[in-house]
């Protein structure tokens, strides 16, 4: 077995590493989970109470508005939650080495425009353009989704379908193991 990477003086795995990227997305969604409960327990029961007061709930337009966020709200906690069981799914060892997927960084042309794009696929609602992150779940995400460096796809957008090429691949796998050092 090669030699751990020294960062500084510890020494980190690969497994180290995969398990910061996913602590790090664990607490995103708890972050998120944590505020919505708080909204959900605490702040929508005094909306819907104080909505309810004002009288005839049929032209009540509070009322609906508070019933309507708490509904989001409940389908939002329970996506959130399935996404966290769907991160404890993840398995390293089972990912693509030369293929887009979750975590990969790619350099992709749009053949229309002529543009350059250079993204990571990340994991299914946290989206980040200005940090250069499109979420797996997204249009583009799926559209690259399998893709390998040199390929040309037709991603599915809103206003239509859009080329593009894959110029530069760097899939999650890849990544740890150039943190690592080196090659297994």
């Amino acid at each position: 077995m090669p030699p751990p990477f020294v960062a500084g003086r510890r020494f980190v795995s690969k497994q180290v590493l995969w398990d910061d990227m996913l602590d790090e997305i664990r607490v995103k969604i708890e972050a998120e989970i944590a505020r919505l409960t708080e909204e959900l327990t605490r702040e929508l029961p005094i909306r819907i109470k104080t909505a309810m007061e004002h009288g005839d709930l049929r032209e009540n337009a509070e009322f609906k508005a508070a019933k309507e966020r708490q509904a989001f709200v409940e389908a939002r906690l329970n996506h959130l939650t399935s996404r966290m069981t769907d991160l404890s799914k993840i398995d390293i060892d089972q990912m693509a080495y030369d293929t887009v997927g979750f975590g990969s960084r790619v350099t992709i042309k749009d053949l229309e425009l002529g543009e350059d794009f250079t993204f990571t696929i990340t994991a299914g609602d946290f989206i980040d353009l200005d940090a250069g992150q499109v979420s797996l779940a997204s249009p583009i995400g799926q559209g690259l989704l399998g893709g390998a460096k040199g390929e040309e796809v037709t991603v599915q957008l809103p206003r239509g379908d859009r080329r593009y090429k894959i110029l530069e691949l760097t899939t999650l796998p890849q990544q740890l193991e150039e943190s690592d050092g080196h090659g297994d």
